[in-house]
């Protein structure tokens, strides 16, 4: 950002102003529009980390979203399979709550469930084999979002681990994050974007 640009003077919010507000809001919009741009900057952090796995976490984000892409399911949805796992690099305890929070003001609700939740309904494939209890997505039973979420993993991320896959590159995909990380539907800060 321009560090030229008009800034706010109050050392407390309390003492702030319209004025303050209006050289903070004037910054907003260009810092909001390159989002996408961070969001994919921090994505390519994932290549060549393979955290033991038989493909990088790039790798196996681009396959996840390919994998959606070739079945016919919406752009928002190819967009959250691309950016399910982005959270590895900070969140390493809870990636779906990073990936989740990211992608929350741009997806319904029900996208937003199934990438906050992939991790549990993921589990079914491996946690047995980590000395955990792989049916712990049974507690979401019953849950509206439950065979969604199901279905997310069981056609898209358990099964994107296949180095001979051929996926779509992330060039492929940079036009569907930006056209859907400039829509924000689901934020207090929709007005102000809205306005800019």
């Amino acid at each position: 950002m321009n560090s030229d640009a008009p800034r706010a003077t109050f050392r407390s919010m309390e003492e702030s102003t319209a004025q303050d507000w209006a050289a903070i809001g004037q910054q907003f919009a260009p810092f909001a529009a390159n989002l996408p741009d961070r969001v994919l900057a921090h994505l390519k952090l994932l290549d060549g980390d393979y955290g033991g796995f038989p493909i990088d976490r790039l790798q196996h984000s681009l396959q996840t979203a390919t994998r959606a892409h070739r079945a016919g399911e919406g752009e928002t949805y190819v967009v959250a399979a691309l950016l399910h796992d982005i959270g590895d690099t900070l969140g390493s305890y809870n990636h779906p709550d990073i990936a989740a929070a990211i992608l929350k003001p741009f997806v319904d609700e029900k996208t937003h469930w199934i990438v906050e939740h992939h991790g549990i309904f993921q589990g079914y494939y491996f946690f047995h084999y980590l000395g955990m209890n792989r049916d712990m997505r049974e507690a979401f039973r019953g849950h509206k979002h439950f065979e969604d979420t199901t279905r997310f993993c069981e056609l898209y991320d358990q099964a994107a681990f296949d180095a001979s896959y051929d996926s779509a590159p992330l060039e492929f995909f940079e036009p569907m994050v930006r056209r859907v990380l400039s829509r924000p539907i689901n934020t207090v800060y929709k007005a102000v974007g809205e306005a800019a």
